[in-house]
């Protein structure tokens, strides 16, 4: 019998490079920042359902139809949780920050028109 050498194949036969599964993509929420989202549905738990990005999010002590703004907890593979620090302001469904930078730059637009304005009539 011959102790030669054998081909490594890795741990418990499986072939190098295979991971566990599908990869999956990077997540579009952070912990600890700030979302205004819309409950869509419920969970099996009792828990509020709703989607950033397409990524699922629970949140406790709510029912579809609710608006409210909610700081994520946790991150998992498929879903993250969250929990309600209170009510939506504006749009459900992006993150504060995102609406805080739209309403700034339309903000910014509308000063520059009236600036624009104010000179044409001091020109004329």
């Amino acid at each position: 019998m011959e102790y030669g050498r054998r081909e490594r194949r890795g741990s418990y036969g499986r072939r190098e490079g295979r991971g566990f599964g599908p990869r999956f993509p990077p997540k579009p929420v952070d912990i600890g920042k700030e979302y205004d989202v819309e409950i869509q549905e419920t969970s099996r738990r009792g828990e509020g359902i709703a989607r950033i990005k397409g990524l699922v999010c629970f949140v406790p002590n709510t029912k579809p139809g609710d608006k409210v703004k909610i700081r994520i907890t946790r991150i998992s593979r498929r879903f993250c949780e969250a929990e309600v620090v209170g009510k939506a302001e504006g749009k459900a469904e992006g993150a504060t920050e995102e609406v805080a930078e739209e309403a700034t730059g339309a903000e910014e637009t509308e000063e520059t028109e009236e600036t624009e304005e104010t000179e044409e009539t001091e020109t004329e």
